[in-house]
């Protein structure tokens, strides 16, 4: 039965993906990157020291409880945890396959305008969050859609945003998580998808239960280990491979405006190709424009809504910039040079049965640690990127669910999201990453939309926090309360 289902949704969720990823998506993700970059003067460069600064200047693994939401430090851990998942080991490695190593360089481009796209959706959802009496903190971009849209129009978009999000990551991007989760795990240690889905459910089951809180405590120690894990893994093997490393940039560069050496076929196709999957595959590890990290940035405790986008602005630096990358360059440098085994293969490389976008980089770290301790590393480091995504983007659907029926839907939604879970280890690969990509697209066109909307009020909070640093701080923090209330 499961078969029919796929044979019939995955065309279908292919065609919707080609049109929204080539036509809609590129232009949409660098057209509001690149508009934000302008307005607030590159924010991502002359506030990514500021950024550093307050992430790892008062880094702590052990943030505390809090009488609502989190530390500005557990906030963008389980931003990172939602950003740093699949995206950076699967996503990457199936942008690498179907657009070339050149499809990193675009990766690179969408994550650089999306920092300032990050820092004015972070910026947006501390100004636009709802407090409950009892402290607790509703935001995301559903209320700062309602915001930049009065009357029906805002209803619809925002209700249309929200039922995406939960399809999207609540549903079918744990589907993603799992299924990565349970393949690797069959690969390295031979462990039935299954079995490993069953372990999935009864640990997030738990957290699942536990609130904003358990999940910031477990989020803000997860994401620091399992990062440091990953990135020692891969240098080790860049080490190894170093008199490669000049040529694999070359790739890179090279690859990335003469794809079609690679892809085959036209320029025009070949580089169509390369951009799509750059910015599909982009979007789905850093998130910037998609509109699901604004849910955690909103529970943060800080001073001026300015201080959480610089830190914003950080977490998608750390998920492009070091772990996706370090992951691509291994994957480059490893398999596509002289001596790698998908030297020159191009186009055919994407139809190879023996290597996919699932097991290409258990097959690049192999090459280094050896196919058990290869497959191994890859395996566990994917449980740990995939279990957190899980946690983070279960929080994200709350907020939407709690927005969409009340608080009551909450437990009935995480529920529904166990099942997903568990389904993800079965179900065919590639029908679950199109449909998680289709929801995810979706989901771009209202929350750019608002964004572009709201140009002013994050304009103003940059002169804001301007204000409050050079001039008189106490007139800034006066009115950014008074503009946080309105």
């Amino acid at each position: 039965m499961l078969e029919s289902v796929e044979a019939v949704l995955l065309p279908i969720a292919q065609t919707i993906n080609n049109y929204l990823s080539n036509y809609i998506l590129v232009f949409l993700l660098l057209g509001v990157g690149i508009w934000y970059t302008i307005k607030t003067r590159f924010i991502q460069v002359r506030c990514f020291g500021e950024g550093m600064k307050r992430v790892f200047g008062n880094i702590s693994l052990n943030g505390g409880k809090h009488a609502s939401g989190m530390s500005s430090f557990q906030a963008l851990a389980t931003a990172i945890a939602a950003q740093v998942g699949t995206g950076n080991i699967v996503g990457a490695s199936g942008a690498i396959l179907t657009g070339g190593p050149g499809a990193i360089f675009w990766m690179w481009l969408i994550a650089f305008f999306g920092m300032a796209t990050v820092y004015a959706e972070a910026t947006l959802a501390l100004k636009t969050r709802e407090i409950d009496e009892d402290g607790t903190i509703h935001g995301g971009p559903v209320y700062y859609i309602r915001r930049a849209f009065k009357g029906g129009l805002g209803k619809f978009l925002a209700g249309f945003f929200a039922i995406a999000i939960t399809l999207a990551l609540g549903f079918m991007g744990c589907m993603v998580q799992a299924n990565s989760i349970g393949s690797t795990f069959n690969t390295a240690f031979h462990i039935p998808s299954w079995i490993v889905g069953m372990v999935l459910v009864v640990f997030c089951a738990i957290i699942f239960m536990g609130g904003v809180q358990r999940l910031a405590s477990v989020v803000e120690k997860l994401v620091p280990i399992m990062a440091v894990i990953f990135l020692l893994g891969g240098l080790g093997v860049l080490i190894a491979r170093i008199k490669y490393i000049p040529e694999t940039f070359g790739m890179i560069f090279r690859y990335a405006f003469q794809p079609q050496a690679i892809i085959g076929g036209g320029i025009g196709y070949a580089l169509k190709e390369a951009i799509s999957q750059g910015a599909k595959r982009g979007l789905f590890s850093n998130e910037a424009g998609m509109g699901s990290t604004p849910h955690a940035h909103a529970q943060a405790n800080v001073n001026h809504p300015h201080e959480q986008g610089t830190v914003a602005m950080v977490g998608v630096f750390i998920d492009t910039f070091v772990v996706l990358t370090l992951n691509a360059l291994v994957i480059i440098s490893t398999l596509y040079t002289a001596d790698g085994p998908l030297a020159g293969c191009g186009a055919a490389a994407a139809l190879s049965d023996t290597l996919n976008k699932t097991n290409l980089a258990q097959a690049a770290f192999s090459v280094v640690f050896g196919q058990k301790l290869g497959s191994a590393f890859v395996a566990i480091c994917l449980l740990f990127f995939a279990f957190s995504t899980i946690l983070s983007w279960n929080m994200f659907g709350k907020v939407n669910i709690d927005y969409l029926f009340g608080k009551k839907a909450v437990k009935v939604y995480s529920v529904i999201a166990l099942v997903f879970i568990f389904v993800g280890t079965l179900v065919s690969n590639d029908l679950v990453w199109e449909l998680t990509d289709m929801f995810n697209n979706l989901m771009v066109i209202p929350n750019t939309l608002a964004l572009f909307a709201l140009t002013g009020m994050v304009v103003a909070s940059v002169k804001e926090a301007k204000e409050l640093k050079d001039k008189d701080p106490k007139a800034a923090m006066k009115k950014a309360a008074e503009n946080a209330t309105k």
